[in-house]
């Protein structure tokens, strides 16, 4: 086993041995190398005060992609084989400022600073990823990085005006070419193994080895994007003896369209599903676009997503209601089950010990099926949900067939509304009869009150969702996928 962990930071491979494997990036980049421009605001990848890039080599293994992380949850030894760029980075040796960086001089688009460089980073990563922008597209870049001084609209303009500075005469804070071969030489079959003597951590590069590793240490986590194991270190000050990552398997990163399904790899992130998910299922766009925010997305897994089984998780209630599976592996064995067969109560599945989900199948669209989905929450971006609803329906001739309607925030789990479904399955799509299926929704679910909602609310709210999926199924009115209420 390799036991070094090795990432480029300037120019320079950086080897990093024996420390605490859950030390997090930012941790290791104030405390360890006096990199103070990266700030730490929440600890929980809320804010993007702490907002870092990591450019990677892409499937083909001869581009970098940037992605814009949170480091405050992210793990160090999963920059391992990668480059990681800070705001120190971009400014050129001669002081030069980077195109971000001047932009948002000229705007003013910093006061007190503290969110400053967070922001500069998740504007850098869309800079390297587009040559232009729409200012709706900047506002979802931005979606992760909270700033309580300027109002975001000084921020928005050096925004716009970035892309409009002459990229020729830019220095890259990287030398691409040099990177990419110093990152293909790093290419290597062994898995990392980092300790402290006391805690352990584990990156397999194949599906082999990860399923053998899981199997053996049962006990151990399994870490993907690290969006909620983070938070287990740096909120719940959790010891986390044993982590297995699968971020570096290859083979669990693929994205396979069949004749019959969508088959999305456990390490697949969720902005890398997405595109996938939305062609097939345009209606999704919205929904996963307030899930979260980009840096999240960039680092969290739709499989892990699934595998949590929180019952507020805003991917659940559609996969449910569309059709999906899991595949569970132990070792060589394989066995897939309907995603609600996954589910057996508050955080617990029906996954066994030494078991791990290999991929999620998602059944592709049917001729005739209207798919909706809807979010409630208190504020529009970076908000848990209130009430999440999720429906499909196939119409033939005004009636209602294979019937679908589930719900997140309403039970210990996310759960299919079977009671509302058998009131709507092979009756007329009216009024009279969505009623009653509103009505059935009291017989599926017992919902609590808590910070975000009263049960009161949840059942009303989960109702009018339904009614409003029958309006605009109907054509009554018009389409939008994500509400907020309490603006």
């Amino acid at each position: 086993m390799n036991e070094t962990i090795r990432f480029v930071l300037d120019g320079k491979v950086v080897s990093v041995d024996k420390i605490d494997p859950t030390r997090t990036v930012l941790q290791y980049l104030r405390e360890d190398l006096n990199r103070l421009g990266t700030k730490e605001g929440c600890a929980e990848g809320d804010c993007g005060a702490c907002t870092v890039v990591v450019a990677e080599l892409d499937e083909s293994r001869t581009h970098l992609r940037y992605r814009a992380i949170n480091s405050c949850i992210q793990f160090l030894p999963t920059l391992d084989r990668k480059a990681l760029i800070t705001v120190e980075s971009l400014a050129s040796k001669d002081g030069q400022l980077h195109p971000v960086q001047q932009a948002m001089v000229d705007f003013h688009g910093s006061q007190c600073g503290f969110c400053t460089p967070g922001i500069v980073m998740s504007l850098f990563a869309m800079y390297e990823k587009q040559e232009h922008a729409t200012r709706n597209e900047i506002n979802q870049v931005l979606a992760g990085n909270l700033c309580r001084c300027t109002g975001y609209r000084p921020i928005v303009d050096a925004a716009e005006k970035m892309f409009q500075l002459d990229r020729q005469k830019t220095s890259s804070p990287i030398n691409k070419l040099e990177t990419i071969t110093v990152l293909q030489n790093m290419e290597e079959h062994q898995t990392l193994h980092i300790s402290d003597g006391r805690k352990h951590y584990y990156s397999p590069s194949t599906a082999s080895e990860f399923a053998r590793l899981v199997e053996q240490y049962e006990d151990a986590h399994i870490l993907a994007g690290g969006t909620d194991v983070g938070l287990w270190v740096t909120k719940q000050y959790r010891d986390l003896n044993s982590l297995i990552y699968i971020g570096n398997v290859r083979e669990l990163s693929q994205i396979k369209i069949g004749s019959t399904h969508i088959e999305i790899g456990a390490a697949v992130t969720i902005n890398d599903a997405l595109p996938t998910l939305i062609r097939f299922y345009p209606n999704v766009e919205e929904l996963f676009l307030r899930f979260a925010s980009p840096p999240i997305r960039n680092a969290g897994t739709l499989a892990g997503n699934v595998a949590n089984g929180s019952p507020i998780g805003d991917s659940m209630p559609v996969l449910l209601v569309i059709g999906t599976t899991v595949v569970l592996r132990k070792g060589e064995t394989t066995r897939e089950i309907p995603l609600e067969d996954y589910y057996l109560d508050y955080m617990k599945t029906t996954a066994q010990a030494g078991e791990f989900i290999e991929c999620v199948r998602i059944a592709l669209p049917k001729e005739n099926q209207i798919v909706r989905t809807y979010k409630l929450s208190k504020r529009f971006d970076q908000d848990i949900s209130a009430v999440c609803g999720a429906y499909s329906v196939e119409l033939a001739a005004g009636q209602a067939e294979h019937v679908r309607v589930a719900y997140g925030g309403m039970a210990a789990i996310p759960k299919r509304a079977s009671s509302c479904e058998a009131a709507l399955e092979g009756r007329v799509w009216n009024a009279e009869h969505v009623q009653n299926a509103a009505a059935a929704l009291d017989e599926d679910y017992h919902p609590l009150s808590d910070m975000r909602a009263t049960a009161h609310y949840r059942s009303l709210s989960c109702k009018n969702l339904l009614q409003r999926f029958f309006l605009e199924s109907s054509g009554f009115q018009n389409e939008s996928n994500v509400y907020s209420y309490g603006r």
